[in-house]
């Protein structure tokens, strides 16, 4: 799993966890790729990290206990892209056996199992998930033939070629780390269409969702695609209630006040209290937040510890970093504010930032 990143996109939130840490539906984002390998049969994850790998090697530790797998570390002493860390790593990869490779801001429903059987079944050295997208012009499209050999790559496309791109999620035979040196490499730019022209590489269209949650906007609509993917299965996770619209997830420690409403497509996480006549649609609370009676959180995301005063708005896809403080009968809209902060004035203008 490639977790090397700063996360700069997903400020104000990774100022206070790495990006990989950050909670998504109630668990680490890391933790559903990880979850997700482990329920196909894998036994070691190796994540290659950069970013602040004490506190990456903490919390792994924690994941690798509850999930019952064995996660191994692969540090980078410099940004070596998105090939180089397979080169770092290939110690732990070398086994014979193929392995996956996943981008961490990549949300699924993770169909491994179908992955591997259809990379098994054409005996080339790699496959890649592709996922169809409505304005393929913004992309990397990823041209392939019926059988889904890819035969190129098309930088953002200025006429239709195709509208399936890369969705982050591969698998490999280890006779690819012959292809990569150990210094910093694009596997996209660098080997991927070294492999396409040898016919080495095919492409599989992801069933279900898919979303990069690495900027929040985005992630606000990953998690309404993850909540919307678990109400069609067993909705088991989901929350049910007289205060409760459509598809959310609320933690058993939370609290919420029977007169508050919820949803749909919210998220509330541990320790979180929501106030007498509080509205919360759209969002997510991270743990320990407080939404004060009669406030409207609409689809924005809530740091962990922040506290909403009472009679508040927070709209417009506002961001606020971890124990952030608003005082009663303030208006956020669409603002960024960075940890520790209190607000005393209402912002009324998107994408304002507060430092």
């Amino acid at each position: 799993i490639l977790v090397g990143g700063f996360g700069t996109r997903l400020r104000p939130l990774t100022l206070s966890k790495p990006k990989p840490l950050v909670d998504f539906a109630n668990k680490p984002i890391v933790q559903h790729q990880i979850q997700a390998l482990a329920d196909v049969g894998v036994t070691e994850v190796v994540l290659a990290i950069n970013y602040q790998p004490d506190v990456m090697r903490e919390a792994l530790d924690a994941i690798a206990a509850e999930v019952g797998v064995k996660i191994t570390c692969s540090q980078e002493t410099e940004p070596m892209g998105t090939a180089g860390p397979l080169a770092l790593a290939r110690e732990h990869l070398s086994d014979g056996e193929p392995f996956f490779v996943f981008n961490s801001d990549v949300t699924c429903e993770y169909p491994l199992k179908e992955l591997l059987a259809f990379h098994k079944s054409h005996g080339a050295e790699g496959t890649i998930f592709v996922t169809k997208v409505a304005e393929p012009s913004k992309y990397g499209v990823v041209v392939h033939g019926d059988d889904g050999a890819i035969e190129h790559f098309v930088e953002k496309p200025q006429t239709f070629v195709g509208n399936h791109i890369n969705a982050g999620l591969y698998i490999f035979n280890p006779s690819v780390l012959d292809r990569i040196p150990l210094e910093p490499t694009s596997i996209e730019k660098e080997i991927f269409p070294k492999m396409a022209e040898e016919r080495q590489l095919y492409a599989m269209v992801l069933p279900g969702f898919w979303m990069d949650i690495g900027q929040p906007p985005d992630y606000l609509v990953g998690m309404r695609l993850y909540l919307a993917s678990r109400a069609a299965r067993a909705g088991a996770e989901l929350t049910t209630g007289e205060n409760i619209r459509g598809a959310v997830i609320v933690h058993p420690t939370a609290t919420v006040d029977p007169t508050a409403v919820l949803g749909p497509n919210v998220v509330v996480g541990p320790g979180c209290v929501v106030d007498a006549g509080a509205r919360v649609v759209g969002s997510a609370l991270l743990e320990g937040t407080r939404v004060g009676a009669h406030s409207l959180v609409a689809d924005s995301i809530i740091g962990w510890n922040s506290v909403i005063g009472k009679w508040c708005r927070v709209e417009g896809r506002a961001v606020l970093g971890e124990d952030v403080a608003i005082a009663d009968e303030i208006c956020i809209n669409g603002g960024i504010i960075l940890p520790h902060k209190g607000i005393k004035a209402s912002i009324y203008t998107p994408g304002t930032i507060v430092m």
